[in-house]
């Protein structure tokens, strides 16, 4: 009588336990603020000069982007260079991003997403994100600097489809 308490003990819990594992499990996807931020914020902001911007793309919850700016040092002086995101981060309104290195040169951003004063999105500064830049720099024998500054990014004009209200 035993042996067969403990196996029905095992088969029940063998039950169990693949009725749990087949279970679907929740979705995982972004909160709905942030989803909704997202599909509005995408798109192109004034970087550090005039002709560079900084892309930012959010699909399904992932927050992507590049840096295209001018070199600085001699060997790109004045060179239009591109820098991906290595990794980035939108949580509510609060967003950051790095860059990977590019000829010794790489950022790191951490700051807010809000609304600007321009008020309809085919209009300079509908979004801004606020925060602090920080720019590396690391020299040929492998010495890094840093320097920080803060800084408001505004969003490039969007293309209002036909029929939309502006």
């Amino acid at each position: 009588m035993l042996k067969v308490l403990v196996l029905l003990g095992v088969a029940l819990s063998f039950v169990v336990t693949s009725a749990a594992q087949s279970r679907p499990k929740k979705a995982q996807g972004p909160a709905p603020q942030q989803k909704a931020l997202g599909n509005q914020i995408s798109g192109m902001y004034t970087f550090l000069r005039e002709g560079e911007f900084v892309q930012i793309t959010l699909e399904e919850g992932k927050l992507t982007g590049f840096v295209s700016r001018y070199g600085e040092r001699e060997s790109d002086k004045d060179a239009f260079l591109d820098q991906f995101f290595s990794k980035g981060s939108l949580d509510g309104n609060k967003i950051a991003f790095a860059t990977k290195p590019v000829h010794g040169t790489w950022f790191e951003f951490s700051g807010q997403v809000s609304r600007g004063e321009a008020k309809t999105p085919d209009t300079e500064g509908y979004w801004i994100i606020r925060g602090t830049l920080k720019q590396y720099d690391e020299d040929e024998s492998k010495h890094v600097t840093a320097k920080s500054r803060e800084i408001t990014f505004k969003s490039f004009p969007q293309d209002v489809e036909e029929g939309q209200p502006k």
